[in-house]
């Protein structure tokens, strides 16, 4: 019986690394997405073209942008990489992992992570320390915290959490000084360098000069230096509970709803585990209460 025999596909391999290209919209992410060079990237998407025979991207100096044919192309791929994804799951699933920055793991998710443990024996929590953009198959995310300031991969279930709330906190003998900042030492982090920017702007006062005079590298660490007396910060109050709660900090003037906004993002993938329902859940009952 003979019949039309159907060309072969393209390299999986240059289907993946095209896919991860427009997803990033940059030939250098998707190089660092794939541990690998930029040069590979841009040979695998140059033979994927003279495969196929079309122009799948435009190429512009610090971007690229996928043609007609070439969002086609990358959206049915994004779809059947997450059908693979999800097969692979649930013959095998991967371990339960819950990703959110250092501050938030140290300030916010350790002093808690016990009242988890004892609701579900059994279940074991790896944790991924990063505030940026995760593609949830490649570094093995199961469950993230962000906020709205990161965009959400496409494969993301979204839970909204609501405003960050943020204010100024220090030791409780700089608390009768406060409005008055002007003697004050303030302080700041290398990771949000505008916090007192943002402060201003969303408590309505008047714009004003406030330079911090020493910086930190992350919250967690200003949360202790302002406790410790080095001065004022302004921080998010999930990450300044603890402190608040122990009397170590006060907040002179309150907290205020930031720009920001939190999210809990679930692999679409993962979404039906019960360790993952499981931690779902308890995240979303935790984070209510702030």
């Amino acid at each position: 019986m003979s019949g039309t025999q159907r060309e072969p596909l393209p390299s999986l391999n240059a289907l993946r690394t095209f896919e991860a290209t427009v997803r990033c919209r940059s030939m250098t992410k998707a190089a660092e997405e794939l541990c690998v060079t930029h040069g590979a990237v841009s040979r695998q998407i140059k033979a994927l073209e003279a495969a196929m025979g079309l122009t799948l991207l435009t190429r512009f100096s610090r971007h690229v942008e996928p043609t007609p044919e070439g969002l086609r192309l990358a959206e049915g791929l994004a779809t059947a990489f997450g059908m693979v994804a999800s097969a692979v799951e649930r013959v095998q699933p991967g371990p339960l992992t819950l990703s959110c920055s250092s501050s938030i793991t140290m300030c916010w998710l350790l002093p808690r992570v016990s009242g988890f443990y004892k609701k579900n024996p059994g279940i074991e929590l790896t944790l991924d320390l990063n505030y940026d953009r995760v593609t949830f198959v490649r570094f093995n995310i199961t469950v993230a915290i962000r906020i709205s300031t990161i965009e959400p991969p496409p494969e993301a279930v979204i839970h909204q959490l609501g405003a960050e709330w943020i204010g100024p906190v220090c030791a409780p003998e700089y608390a009768d000084r406060a409005p008055d900042w002007s003697g004050m030492t303030l302080l700041s982090t290398k990771t949000r360098p505008g916090a007192w920017t943002d402060w201003l702007a969303a408590s309505g006062k008047q714009p004003a000069t406030l330079s911090a005079s020493r910086q930190f590298d992350h919250f967690y660490l200003v949360v202790q230096a302002a406790a410790c007396g080095l001065g004022v910060a302004v921080v998010p109050r999930m990450l300044a509970l603890a402190e608040l709660q122990s009397g170590r900090l006060v907040a002179p003037l309150g907290f205020v709803p930031g720009s920001r906004r939190l999210s809990l993002w679930i692999a679409s993938r993962s979404s039906a585990r019960q360790d993952v329902k499981a931690l779902e859940h308890w995240l979303l009952e935790e984070m209510g209460n702030l």
